[in-house]
């Protein structure tokens, strides 16, 4: 771009009043709501005004995120009880309690993620998993494989909130 942004919204010269101007003919309802889109460039924050994600509700999407992510661990948890069981051999009662646990955990912080200790407290349950990985190596593997995932949620998180 070679010269300054100008909204294209606003008019400008001989063809009548600039947006936003008390000259304007759409009405009270109108001039307000332009008043405060012609003040600013578009896809800019006002000066003390923290960058937008674009999203309607960013901690919505941020909570949403997070619970999806413990939600789909609780699943692949549960669902890989009997597999372990079948090929990798000798999956005690004591490991399957501790998935069991470990998956009930998850569903349960996925419920909470309104709460900010939440999200430190499913940053435990990824080192709990990866502990368990002490009762069977198929439970460490998927601790590595779901604490990558919730870095990256959490990263997704710093990035959308600040």
């Amino acid at each position: 771009m070679t010269g300054p942004e100008q909204d294209p919204r606003a008019t400008e010269g001989p063809a009548g009043p600039s947006v936003g101007e008390a000259g304007s003919s759409r009405g009270e309802a109108g001039s307000v709501t332009e008043q405060g889109a012609a003040g600013s460039s578009v896809g800019e924050p006002e000066a003390g005004q923290p960058r937008r994600s674009g999203l309607r509700n960013p901690e919505r999407a941020v909570r949403g995120l997070g619970a999806g992510t413990l939600s789909l661990e609780a699943l692949v948890l549960l669902l890989a009880i009997q597999p372990i069981r079948v090929v990798g051999g000798d999956l005690g009662g004591a490991a399957i309690a501790a998935v069991v646990a470990l998956a009930v955990a998850a569903v349960l912080l996925a419920g909470m993620m309104r709460r900010p200790w939440a999200w430190h407290a499913g940053t435990v349950l990824q080192g709990l998993l990866m502990l368990a990985g002490l009762l069977h190596w198929s439970l460490f593997v998927l601790g590595i494989i779901f604490a990558l995932v919730w870095a990256y949620a959490l990263h997704v998180r710093r990035v959308i909130l600040g």
